[in-house]
């Protein structure tokens, strides 16, 4: 296991073949976010586009009380707050980073506050099931404005997510599941479990289609249909380019598993 920027707030792993795993390192904090945590986190986001051999990466928090509690209020109030965001990253140096891997949020605890936000800028998660998600902000005067306040929306329904943002009240994980904010809700002691499990359904697949299908995906909140039509051939082309691209056809009629190469 590798440390990132400051030795161990943010460990990294690679835990299998094309899954690595990022882990906050500060639970006598419960994980919250102060510069070096920022520093991280933007680090594990360039070493996992910049490593043709991965292709999903975990996000998760160390030991059982919080994913991430958001931002660390005592570096704010020590006039350290600039740093709890990056240029590159924003806050956490994760939230507005640009990313064509997947990411799994593993929380095994808590996400409150930015915890939730960096929960939502990952593509799927899995939550414990004494886990709880929310946007405490409007209760100290504060706008969740990681991208709490616009991706909670297209989140959840509109009704549930106005009432978490105005009311600055959480969900338990079984409403958070129910209502499709993650995608599993375990016991805490199979949460890493569950997130490998649900990592090695995306890594059977082809890393470039998996990549250029998610580039498209993620786009699709903001594009017009015109535009998203263009995307989506443009990403097809470029799927249709590559030596995975043959390889996939080859193992269906030799009838084994496709080995892809990422190329």
């Amino acid at each position: 296991m590798d440390t990132l920027t400051q030795p161990g707030v943010v460990l990294f792993e690679v835990v299998e073949p094309h899954i690595a795993l990022v882990t906050i390192n500060r639970p006598e904090a419960r994980n919250a976010v102060n510069g070096a945590v920022a520093a991280g986190l933007e680090a594990a986001i360039e070493r996992v586009e910049n490593d043709p051999d991965l292709w999903v990466a975990i996000l998760t928090g160390a030991g059982p009380h919080a994913f991430c509690a958001g931002a660390d209020l005592k570096e704010v109030s020590s006039g350290r707050g600039s740093t709890l965001s990056t240029a590159k990253g924003g806050f956490g140096g994760f939230v507005r980073a640009r990313r064509t891997k997947l990411w799994i949020a593993a929380a095994q605890g808590h996400a409150l506050a930015g915890g939730l936000e960096l929960l939502l800028s990952c593509d799927l998660a899995v939550a414990a099931e004494t886990a709880n998600f929310g946007l405490p902000e409007v209760k100290r005067s504060l706008v969740a404005g990681a991208g709490g306040v616009f991706r909670l929306p297209r989140a959840l329904p509109k009704a549930i997510a106005l009432e978490m943002i105005a009311t600055g009240d959480p969900i338990p994980a079984s409403r958070a599941g129910a209502f499709g904010l993650v995608n599993a809700v375990v016991p805490a002691s199979e949460v890493m479990a569950a997130a490998l499990a649900l990592a090695r359904r995306v890594t059977v697949n082809a890393p470039i289609a998996v990549r250029e299908s998610l580039g498209v995906a993620r786009q699709a909140y903001d594009r017009t249909e015109p535009e998203l039509w263009e995307i989506s051939t443009a990403a097809s082309r470029l799927v249709t380019s590559t030596e995975d691209f043959q390889e996939g056809p080859r193992a269906f009629v030799e009838k084994r598993p496709p080995r892809w190469v990422g190329r």
